[in-house]
């Protein structure tokens, strides 16, 4: 799991006696522990809110394309924008009628 065998183990165990004595040495196996502990709770923490967030986007119908970058500046053919149209495809939307139209 952690890619370290039992003779890799048993080796820092003696070499942490050495140098921390028998007195410090459980005091910092604790420490160390508690540490590891909560760096796998954070990781946790983190991982299971990456996953509500992809659940989400998905649950909203987000497509994981459009939050890509690299797809911001390319148009896709169902963008009802693209800076590539015609201009003979061009709708053009009329202007609000003013009160003396409306009127007449």
């Amino acid at each position: 799991m952690s890619g370290i065998a039992g003779s890799e183990l048993l080796l820092l165990c003696i070499i942490g006696l050495l140098i921390l004595g028998p007195e410090r040495l459980p005091r910092v196996a604790r420490q160390i522990g508690s540490w590891v502990g909560k760096a796998r709770q954070m990781t946790r923490a983190m991982q299971r809110q990456i996953e509500e967030e992809l659940d989400a986007e998905k649950n909203l119908g987000i497509d994981p394309k459009d939050l890509d970058p690299r797809n911001l500046m390319t148009p896709r053919e169902d963008d009802t924008y693209s800076p590539l149209h015609d201009e003979e495809d061009d709708e053009t939307v009329p202007a609000p009628a003013t009160e003396a139209e409306k009127q007449a």
